[in-house]
């Protein structure tokens, strides 16, 4: 990003290696301040508000740059005197000054208006410029949102002539700050497209971070194409951005329009941050390309599997239906599932928990079911239980993990993330104001609201545990105990199979659906090879001692949301007393 900043779409993006301001001066005559003030002007006339009409009556200037200038010069001298003072020197406005209660409330509407934005800071650590890379990137966004808070306070001040009496120190500057660099990526002349555009280094957030996607659902599955979609699309990478992530033990770049910073950001809650040691000079194993520009009007979710230079290609065009999360996190998913496949692991979509009873009873459960099975809010069941009957818990993995199997016929289970993508109707109710220090919501006020949190580290999801428990989250039968285990392979394949789940709003879904392995991000697109993979694992799931069953979460059978995962996790615990370590 070259331009000294961009507004578009609620959205501001400010480069500190531009143009970076360390006074209220520099703040006010900036031109993104005065862009945002325009912003905030002709928003104001459009609705007619009543600080609109307070501020054209008492103006004498009607062209809405010089209104902008007049209010900027307003500013800046109540940067230095209190308001009686200002009476004589500025004739522009007739009487602003009369009405101090009507000033606060101008003043009160732009700060809000500008907390309201989206809000990212920008600094290329090695880009020559005259702003402020040099300085420290953590340091340089609190002074940042230190200058934004001292300026909007003393021009306060100087409107009512006293110190307020109450602070409250909101963040507004950044709501994230990204450190970027601009090392070359080894590809062949089939990426050259993406060859410039910078890779994010670090990620800084000043939660809670709250986005609002115009989207609450994901459409549709996946599919395959045959020829790499790259050649067909657009990409000024002056405008994108590229998340290195460590997906399981696979290197990714995730590369993002500008326009979904948002859900770029939010990757940082999800996936660890590969560090520049471990992707300078080295091709990755996905590449993914989300919001490209092309001349295909309707939306396109493919994959390409590029044998010639051994990547897993995802590519999704630029359309407003793709602004949801739920399109970055299980793309990515599918791209590390193809892989895996390809190399002769199970992809399971579930969870994985590790548990420590307070006697000493020790189990690795996997959970499997697809979106709104039930598996997460069964292990945040058990988080509440932990108290009375839990000595200690670790997430393995909570939506995506492998299953491997050596040469020994040793298996064991591997995760994908470091963090969790959850339902908040899901949750107990006070759970996601626990976590909220360190949390980012979307849409908190709709349906399918969600939480995006980290559960676990790298170290943990990559180690790989062998299990006692494999389950199958049935959601939507009420009768029948809540752990049922199966006696052979076939009638146990049959069953994850299917996929059977009464769907949750996750997806445009409704009603009892099936999936095929409950897995729409990988097994589904490649059923037959998944066919052979299922035979071997689940046959060395009984030959092995493993414990192959189903859990009746009850998540989709109505006023039993919470209940039936607590009911379940209560049985389970149960069952793991009675485990042979």
């Amino acid at each position: 990003m070259r331009k000294e900043f961009y507004l578009n779409n609620g959205k501001i993006m400010i480069n500190f290696t531009e143009k970076y301001c360390d006074t209220s001066e520099k703040l006010l005559e900036s031109s993104a301040f005065k862009t945002v003030l325009e912003k905030y002007l002709k928003k104001s006339q459009r609705k007619n508000t009543s600080i609109y009409k307070y501020i054209k009556n008492a103006s004498t200037i009607t062209e809405i740059n010089k209104l902008i200038q007049s209010i900027t010069n307003l500013f800046k001298l109540l940067m230095v005197f209190k308001l009686e003072d200002i009476k004589e020197i500025d004739t522009n406005f007739k009487s602003i000054f009369d009405n101090k209660d009507k000033l606060i409330l101008f003043i009160e509407d732009l700060y809000k208006f500008w907390r309201k934005i989206e809000r990212y800071t920008i600094i290329h650590d090695n880009k020559p410029g005259d702003g402020f890379q040099d300085a420290s990137f953590i340091d340089s966004n609190i002074a940042f949102s230190q200058l934004i808070l001292d300026t909007y306070r003393k021009i306060e001040e100087n409107i009512i002539s006293h110190k307020p009496q109450i602070y409250r120190q909101l963040p507004a500057g950044g709501n994230a700050g990204l450190l970027l660099n601009d090392l070359p990526h080894l590809y062949s002349e089939d990426y050259k497209c993406l060859q410039n555009i910078p890779f994010i280094k670090s990620i800084m957030l000043d939660p809670p971070f709250i986005t609002y996607p115009k989207m609450n659902t994901r459409t549709g599955m996946f599919t395959e194409c045959f020829e790499n979609p790259l050649k067909q699309c657009t990409i000024k990478y002056d405008h994108w951005f590229c998340y290195p992530a460590k997906v399981g033990d696979l290197l990714a770049y995730i590369y993002f329009h500008r326009n979904f910073m948002a859900h770029g950001i939010t990757l940082c809650n999800l996936f660890e941050i590969a560090r520049e040691s471990e992707y300078k000079n080295k091709k990755p194993d996905i590449v993914y390309v989300f919001g490209a520009r092309d001349s295909f009007k309707q939306m396109r979710t493919i994959f390409y599997d590029d044998k010639k230079n051994n990547i897993m290609l995802g590519y999704i065009n630029y359309n407003e239906s793709i602004d949801y999360f739920g399109y970055m996190k299980k793309m990515t998913l599918t791209l590390h599932n193809l892989i895996m496949i390809k190399r002769g692991y199970l992809p399971i979509h579930g969870a994985m928990v590790n548990i420590v009873t307070k006697g000493n009873k020790t189990a690795n459960i996997i959970i499997m079911g697809d979106s709104g099975a039930g598996k997460s809010e069964t292990l945040e069941a058990f988080r509440q239980l932990g108290d009375e009957y839990i000595s200690d818990m670790k997430i393995i993995f909570d939506d995506m993990g492998t299953v491997r199997l050596d040469e020994k016929g040793c298996i064991s289970a591997y995760g994908t993330e470091i963090g969790a993508f959850v339902r908040l109707d899901d949750l107990d109710s006070g759970y996601a104001f626990k976590e909220i220090d360190r949390s980012i919501f979307m849409n908190p006020d709709k349906i399918n609201a969600r939480l995006v949190i980290p559960v676990s580290s790298y170290t943990e999801i990559t180690t790989g545990y062998p299990f006692n428990l494999f389950l199958y989250a049935n959601n939507y039968e009420d009768k029948g105990s809540e752990l049922e285990f199966f006696n052979n392979c076939d009638t146990a394949i049959k069953v994850f199979k299917d996929g059977a789940r009464i769907a949750k709003g996750t997806t445009s879904e409704k009603g009892l659906v099936k999936t095929y392995f409950a897995n729409p991000f990988g097994p589904a697109q490649k059923s037959k090879d998944t066919d052979k993979l299922l035979n071997i694992y689940f046959n060395q799931f009984f030959k092995s001692g493993i414990k192959v069953g189903q859990i009746r979460t009850r998540l989709g059978i109505s006023g039993k949301e919470k209940t039936g995962p607590r009911k379940a996790a209560l049985v389970l615990l149960e069952e793991i007393k009675h485990l042979q370590n």
